[in-house]
């Protein structure tokens, strides 16, 4: 079954009749582009097959109730939150999400309750983006329930891109993580067989193809099983790193370096900031290339910009793990095209190219090299690019 029809199912069970609508959304790979976002950069992600959904009604109340469908096929329920009482982390653990997300509607005049059950097949703490896949379903569904369709034509309805701004500051200022518009946007408003070309800065936004099956090649996920959370303080360093560089520098971000600049920016840092400033700036490059091989239809060169962004992120940015690194060297050694982590680090998952040929042998190279390891062994999956958020039809 799928999630739109498992979370319409729990939700009767839980309610005793059919919800009033299912929305979802789905989690992302950012296929190169990684901690740009912030720095008012550019990023190119793609949506994943796998999706969170929300199943709801609505009530009068000014009460949301929500419930979680476990993998384990039981219920988890946050209890009545009071939607006018909701304040930045008066909520904890997962409930957070969602109260997040009504605070910030609640400011621009959707404060009505619902009764919503969520379900979905989004790997949690693999760097695939589990978390801003329930903000945007829940987001969704609480205007649907409202009345307000995405993509419709309600006078005044907000459109996909500041939807994602609303769940921005959600997760921003009501959960503490301090995310950047990169995977909001993926979930929101990436498109079947392309991936996303977003400007970040402008909010330009272009779906460029991504034809895998037609180059012969597959992308392989690789969930190291070792979970991060963007709550926690790492990433909230690199961020701050960035922005303490670009106010030295004396421009708006990072954006503004040039990679013809970089040497003279980088003899005017301190040591701790310097590799910060030269990933940013170098993958920001990489995105650029990127692009302009798949516009020429060369999908599968893009391998080496693969490979040079995790090695400016294990080295410069300084976010990767053993495990990360053992995922995307044995994948290489095993002859993929190009491998990275992707996702803001320090647990998640790593992505790799691979000719279809190849597929099965770099896959249990993979695996080989974590029991050998003694690691736990990694989820392996190929994704390919998938339609963003919306309304389901169950």
């Amino acid at each position: 079954m799928s999630p739109a029809t498992d979370a319409a199912e729990a939700f009767h069970r839980i309610h005793g009749r059919a919800p009033a609508g299912v929305w979802s959304a789905p989690g992302r790979v950012n296929l190169i582009g990684e901690h740009t976002d912030y720095n008012d950069g550019f990023v190119l992600p793609f949506a994943l097959p796998h999706r969170l959904a929300a199943a709801g009604t609505p009530r009068e109340d000014g009460v949301l109730n929500v419930a979680t469908l476990g993998d384990d096929g039981q219920l988890q329920q946050s209890g009545p939150l009071e939607i006018a009482s909701l304040e930045p982390r008066s909520v904890a653990g997962w409930a957070a999400y969602p109260a997040g997300v009504a605070w910030v509607l609640r400011d621009h005049g959707y404060a009505a309750g619902a009764d919503l059950v969520i379900a979905g097949d989004v790997p949690s703490g693999a760097g695939l983006s589990s978390s801003h896949a329930l903000e945007c379903a829940v987001t969704l569904a609480l205007l649907g329930l409202a009345g307000v369709e995405v993509d419709g034509d309600t006078p005044g309805a907000p459109d996909r891109a500041q939807i994602a701004l609303w769940v921005q500051r959600s997760e921003n200022d009501y959960v503490g993580a301090p995310t950047g518009l990169l995977d909001q946007t993926a979930s929101l408003c990436c498109t079947e067989s392309c991936v996303l070309f977003l400007d970040v800065r402008s909010g330009e936004m272009e779906q460029v193809p991504f034809p895998l099956a037609e180059a012969g090649v597959r992308i392989l996920i690789m969930d190291t099983r070792t979970k991060h959370s963007h709550a926690e303080g790492g990433y909230g360093e690199r961020r701050r790193g960035t922005e303490r560089a670009a106010e030295l520098l004396g421009v708006k971000a990072l954006r503004d370096v040039t990679l013809e600049g970089l040497p003279a920016a980088l003899a005017q840092l301190p040591d701790e900031l310097a590799p910060l400033v030269r990933h940013v700036v170098t993958e920001n490059q990489r995105v650029l290339d990127v692009v302009a091989l798949l516009r020429q239809d060369k999908l599968a060169e893009i391998g080496p910009y693969l490979d040079a962004s995790h090695v400016s992120m294990r080295d410069d940015y300084r976010i990767s793990t053993t495990e990360l690194d053992l995922a995307v060297d044995s994948a290489r050694s095993a002859g993929a095209l190009g491998a990275r982590m992707t996702g803001g680090g320090f647990g998640g998952s790593a992505i790799a190219l691979v000719r279809e040929a190849d597929l099965e042998t770099v896959r249990s190279a993979v695996e080989t090299a974590f029991e050998s390891a003694g690691l736990r062994r990694p989820r392996t999956f190929t994704a390919v690019p998938s339609r963003g958020a919306g309304r389901d039809e169950v």
